[in-house]
């Protein structure tokens, strides 16, 4: 029987590799099938893991097997500013899924910015800029200006997926690169954003309706052009630290004045027929929303700021959207007569993908 060969690496790379990746010593034992207490025997230095184990764990942390052979932990991991609900059930937790999307996203960033160096020479500037005390809808508007998206032009995209597409591409065209997720849950986060002056990065979640995620890129850019990066969901009726809760409906704001311009939406016949608030029908929600491939709500959010909705109307009409989602997802969940093969493979994890 040939003998184990053992693993020669530092404790406290082990650690820093399950730390960094978000798991507890029992998760990431269970992972790699073996008691908790192996592991913290190896995390101790009191043994060492063999070196298909130590494979199997750099596969578990998402690391390459060079990174647990360094001399000490790096300390490059940046930290994103959370924005999301506090003290909810998500702020202060990043899981590992989320975790690797951020990692990978600033090592997709860095390879981007060789690469540019490489082939074209220096990393153009992100330019832009904005702060929390300009009008969010004359920054709308040079957003707007910034990306070249006219209404009529805007008016003739088919459909939210074309809509999305040509939103990313004006965005990336200011040197901004744009990612999505898959692997991270939509009650996590809805996206994030690193800012850098050179070559920012958006993810967006692959999750997210389609008119959902045009507005979560939005909301991001804005985030860039505020040089604020940060892990967001964009909820605003929860309760966060008041500065980030200020920056978040700052954005949301914005967004929506971007999406939705304030003179075009008052010019609409629907609208314009009365300057008091009115109730809407739900098919003429669904038809103004469709032009500018926005969600519901957030096309009956730019009502209510200009005051063509009620207060009343729109929280009852959220709440109908509330509950229209969670029907839906109530729906989609495998029967008990499902059969077993098809809920395992619903059950796998989706590979990530940018």
């Amino acid at each position: 029987m040939s003998q184990k060969i053992e693993a020669i690496v530092k404790p406290e790379l082990l650690v820093w590799a399950r730390k960094s990746t978000g798991l507890t010593v029992a998760e990431a034992a269970a992972k790699t099938k073996v008691k908790s207490a192996r592991l913290e025997s190896w995390e101790s230095g009191k043994t060492r893991p063999s070196i298909p184990q130590l494979r199997k764990l750099c596969g578990i942390y998402k690391r390459p097997l060079a990174a647990l052979y360094l001399p000490e932990p790096p300390k490059t991991f940046t930290v994103l500013r959370d924005f999301r609900r506090f003290p909810g059930e998500v702020a202060g937790y990043e899981s590992p899924a989320l975790r690797w999307e951020i990692r990978r996203a600033q090592y997709r960033r860095d390879v981007a910015v060789d690469l540019f160096t490489d082939i074209e020479g220096a990393v153009p500037e992100f330019t832009p800029t904005a702060g929390t005390r300009e009008d969010p809808e004359n920054l709308g508007m040079r957003i707007r200006g910034i990306l070249g998206v006219k209404p009529d032009e805007q008016i003739r995209w088919a459909h939210g997926y074309e809509a999305f597409a040509r939103w990313r591409a004006t965005i990336e065209s200011q040197g901004v690169l744009v990612f999505q997720s898959t692997g991270v849950s939509l009650d996590e986060t809805r996206g994030f954003s690193i800012y850098d002056a050179l070559l920012p990065v958006i993810v967006i979640n692959n999750k997210d309706s389609i008119n959902g995620r045009i507005f979560t890129l939005l909301h991001e850019f804005v985030h860039l052009l505020l040089k604020e990066g940060g892990i967001c969901d964009l909820e605003e009726d929860v309760t966060r630290p008041p500065e980030e809760d200020r920056i978040e409906v700052y954005c949301n704001r914005v967004s929506g004045a971007s999406l939705v311009p304030r003179d075009e939406l008052l010019r609409e016949k629907i609208v314009a027929k009365t300057r008091s608030p009115q109730e809407l029908t739900d098919e003429q929600i669904v038809s103004l929303a469709r032009k500018y491939n926005v969600s519901r709500e957030a096309l009956l959010r730019r009502l209510l700021i200009f005051d063509r909705v009620s207060s009343a109307f729109y929280t009852a009409k959220r709440e109908q959207y509330r509950q229209e989602r969670k029907l839906q997802k109530m729906s989609t969940r495998p029967s008990s007569k499902t059969s077993l093969s098809r809920r395992c493979a619903a059950a796998r994890p989706p590979k990530s993908s940018g």
